[in-house]
């Protein structure tokens, strides 16, 4: 157990890591093409910041354990709402100025409609899977258009604008991609190696270790982004970035495991984790709506997300542990 222990540890170190170098070789490399920076964000950072959710989804679907990898991205999402933009708001509220971002939110809630009907016949085939791929492109060329219509004083341009990074050379970009990359493959490997053990000796599914240990660990580059960005005042920054992550999670995590290893989900997924990751996105929508022109996620609101998945992730290890 012990050296399962670590090897989650060392893996999700890396990942963290890697991540971080992964996300800043990618935006610097955009940025230097002339690409511009809230395109970068809404496309390129958006996918780079799922990119240790991705590659576990990967590394487990090739050891035949996708649902380690579903467990991932489901878990990761409620991880996300609930601990991320739980924590983030209870030490400072987040604005929801950003009118790029209000049009993000509804094809958030969407693409979970679509991952949960998929799930209905408890069984993602090849074909759930090339399904989810081919929506994930739908949304890149989405989310590319919104960039590009979106207004140059939107809140959010000016976050990406102060954040991706000016003085990084072609060269060092590139650089900082393929080590990013590779840390990250690295780290997904001993993550997924020690995930499955750490299963294996408590007796409990790969399903629930994705959704506790693994996703709470790879949404730990979301955490710092989200936080770094509330305290510097950077609000679209903070919400966008978990927005973004939750929907490439779904189409892209889940969509590459389907599509390399097809699998019957366990039934508690459809029974509870599922429920419960369509509950936290929709309250996420309700909380961010703009009813009388003032929209954000206040404190009160922020208590209430982390209380609920304080008690969620309880629940879990009490019933499974």
């Amino acid at each position: 157990m012990l050296n399962n222990i670590l090897l989650v540890i060392g893996g999700l170190a890396l990942l963290t890591w890697g991540a971080d170098r992964f996300v800043h070789g990618a935006a610097a490399a955009a940025r230097n093409m002339g690409i511009a920076p809230l395109l970068i964000g809404l496309t390129v950072v958006a996918f780079a910041t799922s990119a240790p959710e991705i590659l576990v989804s990967i590394v487990a679907a090739s050891q035949k354990q996708p649902g380690l990898a579903f467990g991932n991205a489901i878990g990761s999402n409620i991880v996300n709402i609930g601990l991320v933009l739980g924590i983030t708001a209870v030490i400072r509220p987040i604005k929801l100025e950003s009118a790029t971002l209000r049009r993000e939110m509804p094809a958030l809630l969407a693409v979970t409609l679509l991952t949960v009907s998929l799930f209905l016949d408890s069984y993602l085939s090849r074909i759930d899977g090339i399904v989810m791929l081919t929506g994930l492109v739908l949304v890149m060329i989405w989310l590319a258009r919104l960039g590009i219509r979106s207004a140059a004083n939107d809140p959010i341009a000016r976050d990406y604008e102060a954040e991706i990074p000016t003085d990084v050379s072609m060269t060092m970009a590139i650089v900082w991609l393929v080590v990013g990359l590779a840390t990250l493959l690295i780290g997904a490997e001993l993550l997924v190696n020690g995930a499955i053990g750490i299963a294996e000796r408590l007796g409990v599914s790969e399903v629930v270790i994705g959704i506790t240990i693994v996703a709470l660990g790879t949404s730990l580059p979301e955490l710092a982004v989200s936080l770094a960005s509330a305290l510097k005042g950077e609000y679209g920054l903070a919400i966008g970035n978990i927005v973004g992550s939750n929907i490439f999670n779904l189409l892209a995590v889940i969509g590459v495991a389907a599509a390399i290893e097809p699998s019957a989900m366990a039934p508690s997924v459809l029974s509870l984790h599922i429920f419960v990751m369509v509950a936290f996105t929709l309250v996420l929508f309700a909380m961010t709506y703009d009813y009388d022109g003032k929209a954000q996620l206040s404190r009160m609101e922020g208590a209430a997300l982390l209380i609920a998945f304080i008690a969620y992730d309880s629940y879990v290890a009490i019933q499974n542990i």
